[in-house]
């Protein structure tokens, strides 16, 4: 209080050793302030709604095999469990920042995540990449017996929004290959994939994507695995958000 009398030049309280009372000047202030205290205590209780529960928007940024293969399985039973929260997906397959671009967590690989945020392992822990074409192409084609051979094969790819077309990688007893395989077809961006997948089940070539994502075309046949000795194996996807000592009250604690 003496720190703001000094500021304003202004005595505002007057102090004796058996009491205070405000001066003139004090209680003009406080006549003004006391609307001002009370708006801010309505706020205030606003914000109480929030910390009952989790409540608000939770916006999230999600690479497109994220949103194939975690998502759909997380998402229903989170939204079950916290009816007052809704959600927002971004599907982006580039490195971004969550935070600039109005996100408040993101999901990515372990070779993506940034240094100072909260990584929580989400999704299934260990993925790979699955190349399989349909037993009729295979027929006509023949079956490649060592990754370089699909340099020779009709390869169905896609391609970031940035323009990188991202290699076909295969690992095998200690044995990594990058191969940049010639395409008949190209799809930009990557996450419109679903083309990619039509085309493979109609016979024209070989695709080469999540396993997740081809998984019921393998199980049933429709596509057959090539090279599965190769098929390189990842960890899976973390979601991850700032320090908890920055997280939005809006949300409380929620558990995915």
């Amino acid at each position: 209080m003496r720190r703001l009398e000094t500021k304003l030049g202004l005595r505002l309280l007057n102090r004796t050793t058996r009491s205070v009372a405000p001066t003139e000047a004090g209680l003009r202030l406080l006549e003004r302030l006391t609307p001002l205290f009370s708006e801010m205590e309505s706020a205030l209780d606003v914000l109480n709604a929030f910390r009952d529960k989790p409540s608000g928007t939770l916006k999230l940024n999600v690479p497109s095999s994220a949103a194939w293969t975690v998502l759909p399985t997380i998402l229903p039973p989170f939204l079950e469990a916290y009816p007052d929260i809704r959600v927002e997906v971004v599907v982006e397959d580039g490195f971004v920042d969550v935070l600039a671009i109005g996100c408040d967590a993101g999901i990515r690989y372990e070779e993506r995540l940034e240094q100072d945020m909260v990584a929580i392992p989400i999704g299934p822990r260990v993925q790979c990449f699955a190349t399989a074409a349909t037993p009729g192409y295979l027929d006509k084609h023949g079956r490649p017996e060592h990754p370089r051979d699909l340099l020779s094969h009709v390869c169905l790819r896609g391609q970031f929004a940035n323009g990188a077309t991202p290699p076909w990688v295969f690992e095998r007893d200690g044995e990594a290959l990058r191969l940049d395989p010639p395409h008949r077809l190209l799809i930009r961006p990557a996450a419109s994939i679903d083309l990619a997948i039509s085309t493979a089940l109609a016979g024209v070539g070989v695709i080469h994507i999540f396993e997740g994502r081809l998984r019921p075309y393998l199980e049933s046949g429709v596509l057959e695995p090539i090279l599965k000795p190769w098929w390189q194996q990842f960890s899976g996807p973390f979601l991850y958000y700032p320090g908890r000592r920055h997280l939005p009250a809006r949300c409380g604690r929620v558990d995915f």
